[in-house]
């Protein structure tokens, strides 16, 4: 075994915390471990790794080696990565988190497609409508709505995503339009339970004026389905995301309620990843796919 395969070895072992973890998930046995790092503290002169019956440890000098060796292996194979995807097709894992209801009404087909186009590409799809950690849980990119808040990671727009006051002909027939926000005190406003939980509409009126007014409703739920299924059903008004909505509002099961004024502040669809010093192939024609695909979205055109 040459040295930078030793280099590796050393790191499983580090990472495990012992020889036999190293060793299974190197598939090798506990004793080419023992020996592969002994010849490699016999190259450096040093000692890398404190051995007790129960644990392993790494000694000062070994810490030390570990980052930046590990830093060094990691630019070799992002770098061995580059050169292959530039001479042959993307391949590889790509995990990928969509909001459920967005996912599976608008970007199931372009998933679909974008996996036949690339079918080396190891496609992970989660559609969740619950908040990814995109670093914690090993995502490669999230699909998110709204305004960014963690400026560590980058973001790119996708399309826009208002956010619409709707409700059926029959609830407005029976309980009347609103004319003003303030009529809305008056009204039965189905309340999304997902966020922070203040039931509030905020809005900017056609000269960019704003204001906020507290709602009420006697319905309310984490799920926009069961929302816009309810305002179809006459329950009362709701405020959802237009992805909810657009076809309700083509085929006029529900009606946009004071048009005159918007939700603010607006939202935008975004494709979220890692600022990775190095961006796969298959990440970047993802992300582009998807962004491509946007242009068509219904509200889009």
């Amino acid at each position: 075994m040459d040295h930078i395969s030793r280099i590796g070895v050393f790191i499983a072992v580090v990472k495990a915390a012992s020889f036999a973890g190293a060793a299974q998930s190197l598939g090798i046995t506990s004793s080419a471990v023992s020996k592969q790092i002994q010849n490699l503290e016999q190259d450096l002169q040093v000692k890398l790794l404190n051995r007790t019956t129960r644990n392993v440890s790494v000694t000062e000098e070994g810490a030390i080696y570990y980052e930046r060796a590990a830093r060094a292996l990691e630019d070799l194979q992002e770098a061995e990565e580059e050169i292959n995807e530039l001479r042959s097709h993307p391949r590889g894992p790509l995990k990928v988190s969509f909001p459920q209801s967005l996912g599976s009404k608008y970007f199931s087909e372009a998933i679909g497609s974008f996996a036949a186009q690339y079918p080396e590409v190891e496609l992970d799809v989660s559609l969740d409508e619950r908040f990814v950690d995109i670093t914690a849980e090993g995502f490669d990119l999230a699909v998110r709505i709204g305004s960014l808040k963690d400026t560590s990671l980058i973001a790119r727009r996708m399309a826009a995503c208002p956010f619409i006051l709707c409700a059926s002909a029959g609830y407005l027939e029976t309980i009347g339009t609103p004319q003003t926000p303030k009529d809305l005190i008056d009204h039965n406003v189905l309340a999304f339970t997902g966020n922070s939980g203040v039931h509030e509409w905020r809005y900017c009126d056609r000269s960019g004026r704003t204001g906020q007014i507290n709602l009420h409703g006697t319905f309310k739920s984490d799920s926009g389905d069961i929302l816009c299924s309810a305002a179809v059903q006459g329950v009362g008004i709701a405020v959802l995301p237009i992805f909810y909505v657009a076809e309700h509002l083509k085929n006029q099961n529900l009606q946009v309620v004071l048009p005159r004024y918007v939700t603010s502040p607006e939202r935008d669809i975004y494709a979220v990843f890692q600022p990775n010093r190095f961006q796969s192939a298959r990440l970047r024609l993802f992300v582009d796919h998807l962004v491509e695909v946007s242009k068509r979205l219904p509200w889009e055109i």
